[in-house]
C-alpha cells in the first residue's frame, strides 16, 4: 500500500503540486490506494480523525449491551459517558468518527476526480471507480447510522471560500437522499468489480459490495432486495463458511474463504503497519499486584449481560471473551499463542475481546514490536453475517423453511442443535439472538439494535437509561457547528 497525504479540513483536500494523473498515470492508482490507507485510520485525538479506532470501538461495541468501558473509572470519561448514553456534542470521540469519516470521504472524492482525468485504459479505471465507491458508500453508511442526516458531499472543495460558503459543504440532506447514495456507489461497484476469484488479496469485489447493499437494504427493510443480494454472495462459489469460528480472527484466518470485507494490515519501513491503536486499546491491562507485562489499556470489556446471552457448550464464548482467572488457585488464562494472563488480582478487569487480541510471539503471528498498529486484519463483513442476513429477509418475506435453515447453517458451524424456534415471530427473535452471539465484539452489535428497535429493551436489560427519539442517533459535534456557521442543524433532544 502506499501513503498518501491528507488535509486536516475535511473540506478541503485538493490533489497538491504539478503531477496530475495525465502526467503521472500512477497517480490514480495511489490515490485509490491513499483511500484504503484511510480504512487504518483511528486518531481519537488528531487531525485524521478515527475510522476503526477506540472511537469507532466506542461507537459500535461499548455504547452497546455488549460491552463495558473498562480499563479504570477515571480513565478516559469520555468513553465513560458514551457507555453510559450521556451523549454531548462535545464528546471528542463522537466529534473523531465525524472527522474521520469525512475525511475518508474526501480522499474518495480526491481519487474519484483523478481517476476521471487519467488515461488509464477503461477497465482498469471502471474498477477503481467501483473500489473507490465502495468505500465512499461504506463511509456514508455508518456515518448515516450513527448521525442521520449528513451533507453530501461528492467533490474536493475548490479552496477554503468554496468550504466556507457552499450549502454543499454546510448543510445536510435527508436520510433518503443519503442513502440514495449510499445504493448508487454499491451499484457502481457490482457493474464493474470482478468476482473475489478475479480480484488481489484485500481488494473489493464485486461480493464486497453485493453483501453490503444487502444489508443497506436490511436497513431499508426492503426484504426481497436484501435475499436476492444476499442469496447471490451465498450462491456465487466464491465464499464458505470456515470450518473452525474459534480461528475466525486469528492471523491464520486472513483472507479466508469467509473473508467479504477485511482491512489489510503488515509491515511497512521494517514496523507494524496497521489500524491505530485497535489492539493496544483493548489489551488486557495490568492491576492489583501486577508484576507482568501488560497488554495495553483495558478497554471494550465483554458485558455480563453478553456472557449470559451464549447458550451452553456454544464455543463462540471461549473464542470471543477472553475469561480473567477468579480462583484462589490463580492458574491464570493461558492464550492461544501460550501466552499467560495472571489472574484476577493482578488484571484491571475480569473480561476482554479475545478478537481483538494480536499474539506477540513472532512463531504465531507476525509481530514487530508496535503494539500501537499490530499487523491484526479487521474483519468488518463475512459469509456467516451474510447468511443471517439471509435468514433474516427470507423470514420477513414469510419463508420460514428457509429462514430456519439458513440459521441453522450458522448453528451448525458451532456444534449447536437446530433451532427450535417455529412460526415467524420466534424465527425473528431467534435470528436476533444469533447475530448478536455469531457477531460479538465485530462492531454490529449497536447499529443492529437501533435497526430493529431493541435499544431500549436491550439498554435497559443491561442498567442504561435509553431515551426514544433522542439516543437512536448521536449529537452532530458542536464545533462541525460552529464551523459551519450555524447552518449544521443539530439532532433532535441534543
Amino acid at each position: 500500500m502506499y501513503f498518501i497525504s491528507c488535509s486536516k479540513d475535511f473540506l478541503n483536500v485538493p490533489v497538491q503540486g504539478q503531477i496530475t494523473p495525465d502526467s503521472d498515470p500512477a497517480l490514480a492508482e495511489k490515490l485509490v490506494n491513499g483511500v484504503y490507507n484511510s480504512l487504518l485510520n483511528g486518531e481519537a485525538f488528531g487531525g485524521q480523525g478515527d475510522i476503526h479506532g477506540i472511537s469507532f470501538i466506542t461507537l459500535t461495541e461499548i455504547i452497546s449491551d455488549n460491552a463495558d468501558k473498562g480499563s479504570t473509572p477515571s480513565d478516559q470519561p469520555g468513553i465513560g459517558d458514551i457507555d453510559n448514553l450521556n451523549l454531548s456534542p462535545t464528546n471528542n470521540f463522537i466529534a473523531a468518527v465525524w472527522t474521520g469519516y469525512f475525511n475518508g470521504i474526501a480522499r474518495a472524492n480526491q481519487a474519484l476526480a483523478a481517476l476521471d482525468k487519467s488515461n488509464i485504459d477503461d477497465k482498469t479505471k471502471q474498477k477503481y471507480i467501483g473500489e473507490v465507491k465502495f468505500l465512499r458508500a461504506y463511509f456514508y453508511f455508518n456515518l448515516t447510522r450513527w448521525f442521520g442526516k449528513l451533507p453530501k458531499i461528492l467533490r474536493v472543495a475548490v479552496d477554503a471560500t468554496d468550504a466556507n460558503t457552499n450549502p454543499t459543504f454546510q448543510t445536510r440532506v435527508s436520510v433518503d437522499e443519503i442513502y440514495a447514495l449510499i445504493i448508487e456507489d454499491l451499484q457502481a461497484g457490482i457493474e464493474n468489480l470482478p468476482l473475489r476469484s478475479g480480484t488481489a488479496v484485500g481488494r473489493i469485489s464485486k461480493g464486497t459490495a453485493q453483501a453490503l447493499l444487502a444489508k443497506v437494504y436490511l436497513y431499508k427493510k426492503d426484504w426481497q432486495k436484501a435475499y436476492d443480494l444476499a442469496n447471490e454472495v451465498i450462491n456465487s462459489g466464491q465464499y464458505n463458511l470456515v470450518t473452525d469460528y474459534t480461528k475466525l480472527w486469528r492471523q491464520e484466518d486472513d483472507n479466508s474463504t469467509e473473508t467479504i470485507f477485511e482491512v489489510q494490515t503488515g509491515q511497512n519501513n521494517n514496523t507494524d503497519f496497521g489500524v491505530q491503536g485497535y489492539c493496544v486499546w483493548q489489551g488486557v491491562r495490568v492491576g492489583g499486584k501486577g508484576g507482568w507485562s501488560d497488554l495495553g489499556y483495558g478497554f471494550n470489556n465483554p458485558s455480563v449481560n453478553l456472557i449470559n446471552s451464549y447458550e451452553p457448550d456454544d464455543i463462540r464464548k471461549s473464542s470471543t471473551i477472553i475469561f480473567i482467572d477468579q480462583s484462589a488457585e490463580h492458574h491464570g488464562t493461558v492464550l492461544f499463542d501460550g501466552f499467560r494472563v495472571p489472574s484476577a488480582d493482578s488484571v484491571q478487569n475480569l473480561y476482554y475481546n479475545y478478537k481483538a487480541y494480536h499474539s506477540e510471539n513472532k512463531n504465531v503471528e507476525r509481530f514487530l514490536g508496535n503494539r500501537d498498529n499490530k499487523q491484526k486484519n479487521l474483519h468488518l463483513l463475512r459469509l456467516g453475517d451474510v447468511i443471517l442476513m439471509a435468514a433474516e429477509s427470507a423470514n420477513e418475506l414469510d419463508n420460514q423453511g428457509e429462514a430456519a435453515d439458513r440459521l441453522n447453517q450458522i448453528r451448525s458451524r458451532v456444534g449447536l442443535a437446530n433451532t427450535t424456534a417455529s412460526g415467524k415471530s420466534a424465527l425473528r427473535e431467534a435470528i436476533y439472538k444469533e447475530r448478536r452471539v455469531e457477531l460479538a465484539m465485530e462492531h454490529d452489535r449497536w447499529f443492529d439494535l437501533i435497526r430493529t428497535g431493541k435499544a431500549k429493551e436491550a439498554m435497559t436489560a443491561n442498567g442504561k437509561t435509553f431515551v426514544e427519539g433522542k439516543n437512536e442517533l448521536l449529537p452532530i459535534p458542536s464545533l462541525q457547528i460552529a464551523l459551519s456557521g450555524g447552518k449544521l442543524d443539530q439532532n433532535p433532544g441534543y
